[in-house]
């Protein structure tokens, strides 16, 4: 590989991790992993608008480490 394609690769690997680790986030809602039996139109994009929700909200307020 070229410097210029490395270069390329890295930055599209250090956004797929960022992608990567969001989408972990949002399933740690039971929810979204599971086979939901509900039928109704729409319910499983809400169930994944709350989990998303959820994950901003858990991430937003999460703990920001003391620097000494």
């Amino acid at each position: 590989m070229t410097e210029k394609e490395k270069a390329n690769n890295q930055k599209i690997s250090k956004v797929r991790v960022r992608v990567e680790h969001a989408i972990a986030g949002i399933k740690r809602s039971r929810s979204v992993k599971d086979v939901l039996r509900n039928t109704k139109d729409g319910f499983s994009d809400l169930v994944m608008v709350i989990a998303c929700s959820l994950h901003n909200l858990r991430v937003d307020h999460r703990k920001k480490p003391l620097k000494l």
